[in-house]
């Protein structure tokens, strides 16, 4: 049967039709060979208080539609160090106080969350990571961001591992804006070692004079859509990419099947979530399992 999708956006009205960008969904969420995920497709933080305040009512939102996960955008808590943004100073004991109110709300609404944020090692060192809870509210643990962009590297420090996640019957691998973009090692290593899905919580602004596009996946767009279709189909795994409501940004929130096919997408600049349900009998891992790495390359 097809994958489910739904989408709930703040900016409609509740008598609203639903997102026209995705399939009518189904009553069939019981079976557990499917997963029902949510993406934050949420506004830029105005304040570190702010990125609570959002994703407070965004994991209320999810749990409301009955979603099993939740993904925010990259380093959503407190907000991502952009040229364009204003984000306080790292703060250790902020991000320890938020961590623990973001597990408690997960453990309330009984739904995971894979929360962008950021984490200072022991050695001061700031990563761009994303804090791992489970639907309990235990804490599973992070995915460091490894390969950072060359305008980052002044900014963060690089992660060290990788590691695949487990929350119910999904098991799922996170890969971080850039590392998605230009290292599709980082989505294959997740899928070969058991990973139905790949979450890619990302930012991506507004460039002055951009193209802005309108219909997901057109021709004219950007190629970081082309490759979140490329991601999906050459590992046989659903790919969930998950930015900013960024008005004027050329890339938006989408789930792609893992024919390499597009399952939904939020439209661009449009503040909400976006909501699908996933088969995972779908997500093999065929393309990912059949690679046979070769010395010396």
């Amino acid at each position: 049967m097809e994958a489910a999708t739904r989408a709930i956006l703040s900016t409609m009205p509740p008598t609203a039709d639903p997102n026209p960008n995705t399939p009518t969904p189904t009553d069939d969420f019981a079976s557990p060979n499917k997963v029902t995920i949510a993406l934050a497709n949420l506004r830029f933080p105005s304040s570190p208080d702010d990125s609570i305040a959002q994703a407070l009512s965004a994991i209320a939102s999810a749990a409301s539609a009955h979603a099993d996960i939740l993904c925010f955008p990259e380093c959503f808590v407190p907000g991502y160090r952009a040229r364009a943004q204003s984000v306080p100073s790292p703060d250790a004991a902020f991000l320890n106080r938020v961590h623990q109110t973001i597990a408690a709300a997960t453990g309330r609404a009984n739904l995971a969350v894979i929360l962008g944020t950021e984490r200072i090692a022991d050695n001061n060192a700031l990563l761009a990571t994303a804090l791992v809870i489970d639907r309990d509210g235990t804490l599973l643990g992070f995915q460091d961001k490894v390969q950072l962009a060359p305008q980052e590297e002044s900014t963060y420090t690089p992660g060290q591992s990788r590691q695949v996640f487990r929350s119910g019957n999904l098991t799922f691998g996170i890969s971080i804006c850039h590392e998605g973009w230009r290292y599709p090692e980082t989505v294959r290593w997740p899928v070969r070692n058991g990973a139905q899905v790949v979450f890619h919580p990302h930012f991506h602004g507004a460039e002055p004079n951009a193209y802005v596009p309108t219909t997901f996946a057109d021709p004219a767009n950007s190629i970081f859509e082309k490759t979140m279709l490329c991601r999906a189909a050459e590992n046989t795994c659903y790919f969930a990419s998950v930015n900013f409501a960024i008005p004027g940004s050329d890339t938006t929130s989408a789930i792609i099947n893992p024919d390499g096919t597009v399952l939904a997408w939020q439209p661009y600049g449009v503040e909400g979530l976006l909501i699908a349900t996933l088969d995972l009998t779908t997500a093999t891992g065929l393309y990912a399992h059949r690679y046979k790495p070769q010395p010396g390359l």
